[in-house]
């Protein structure tokens, strides 16, 4: 879908949707529980995502019944029993690398797939596992579809915690259902340790018992069971970080933005926002439950993506716009996203009249005064990029044409219908 966007203030009050992270790990968790009792996982949003996982759980022996935002859901006692051997996992990462060790703690031939980027990132990770093992598997030159046939062994697992954490939390899902104690053993230093904090979060509230011993291994007992629970989903940081940019760029000194459902005290990585845009300069406000932004100057500074990469373009997008220079560092998994968001938000920010320049994995930002806009853009079939470009433009002096702006439905499904409200002007070019 291509979208004219023209510029506009962004201000009022925003409902931050459920972090796609809790609800992808709570949807999991239940679906493994014991039958004895049913789950219910409330405040949910079906985004790409989350739809996908949930299919791919009732596939393999869950009973979930769906309501508009919730799910309640009986367990498969921990016993996957694929109804399909094709496990269609869409352009999730988050689900293939979650569900591949799960999949696999039965005996069952499993062939998993993916669209877009999915098919190229990496797995060589459970390859290792799979070689080490002697399960066997089959790729196309290591890429997707991925078929294996096996069932996992207890024992000692090295994984290199530099690459991504997904891979991790599919471990700490898988291991407890195993006949016998494993141990996991984190080489190289832990990446994105904040989404493994609600890993075992969640995991805890299942019942699951895992000895953490400082990220640098955990033991966890076999022949465990996962517990029925009940749940809400709290607000998404990544997805926050997109409104609380949009306050604080506001050309209007009398605005604010008001960001609801935000955990003060959350796990999530991407709290990492707050102190980011804090030491930037940012004038907020913070609560238990919400954040109040407002219009802000602020100044550049030297960001360490690695623990929260998913809030790079966003954070781009307010550099862009700060005085001097900043310098977002440690951006190797930007590379393996959706797009490759170092080339990607370098280049249509750079359309729109920013100076955003590439220097290995790094981006090296000088602050300008605003965007001139006036052009197309492109969402690189990126959810991210897409929200990005969005917020930028209420710093355009003309409006500027978006191209696949229907990629938020990966993540954020009524992103546009939000923008709109909160003062956004679209229209439909071309469906």
């Amino acid at each position: 879908m291509k979208i004219k966007i023209k510029p506009s203030t962004l201000n009022g009050k925003i409902e931050i949707p459920p972090s796609k992270s809790y609800s992808h790990r709570a949807v999991i968790a239940a679906a493994l529980a014991e039958s004895e009792k049913k789950s219910m996982i409330d405040n949910l949003k079906f985004s790409v995502d989350i739809t996908t996982t949930t299919d791919i759980m009732e596939n393999w022996g869950a009973k979930i019944k769906r309501f508009e935002s919730a799910l309640e859901i009986v367990g498969n006692d921990g016993k996957v029993v694929p109804k399909d051997k094709f496990v269609q996992c869409n352009e999730s990462g988050s689900t293939i690398r979650f569900l591949i060790p799960v999949g696999i703690t039965s005996e069952n031939e499993l062939i998993f797939d993916g669209k877009g980027k999915l098919v190229d990132r990496p797995l060589a990770s459970y390859y290792k596992i799979f070689e080490e093992q002697g399960l066997k598997y089959k790729t196309t030159g290591g890429k997707l579809p991925l078929t294996v046939n096996g069932k996992l062994k207890a024992g000692n697992y090295e994984i290199d915690g530099n690459i991504s954490s997904q891979f991790i939390t599919g471990l700490l899902y898988a291991l407890p259902l195993l006949d016998g104690d494993s141990k996991l053993i984190i080489n190289k230093n832990l990446e994105s340790k904040g989404y493994i904090d609600l890993t075992l979060e969640i995991l805890q509230l299942a019942g699951i018992e895992i000895k953490n011993n400082d990220y640098k291994s955990f033991e966890i007992k076999g022949n465990q069971s996962y517990k029925p629970f009940d749940y809400t989903v709290e607000g998404d940081y990544s997805q926050v970080a997109f409104w609380i940019v949009a306050g604080i760029i506001s050309a209007n000194c009398d605005n604010e933005v008001k960001c609801l459902h935000v955990n003060k005290n959350s796990l999530q990585g991407d709290r990492e926002i707050i102190e980011i845009v804090t030491r930037m300069g940012a004038n907020l406000e913070i609560f238990d439950d919400y954040v109040i932004v407002k219009p802000s100057k602020t100044k550049g500074t030297v960001i360490d993506i690695s623990q929260c990469p998913d809030i790079a373009p966003i954070l781009t997008v307010l550099a862009a716009l700060s005085e001097g220079e900043t310098r977002i560092i440690n951006g190797e998994r930007l590379r393996i996203k959706e797009s490759d968001r170092i080339i990607s938000i370098k280049t249509e920010l750079n359309k729109l009249g920013a100076n955003v320049a590439e220097k290995g994995d790094s981006l090296i930002i000088q602050g300008v005064q605003g965007f001139t806009g006036g052009v197309m853009v492109s969402a690189w079939n990126d959810h991210r990029i897409a929200m990005s470009l969005a917020v930028a433009s209420s710093r355009c002096e003309k409006e500027i044409i978006l191209e696949e702006a229907e990629s938020v439905r990966k993540s954020y499904p009524h992103f546009w219908d939000d923008f709109v409200k909160m003062g956004g002007e679209i229209e439909i070019v071309e469906k």
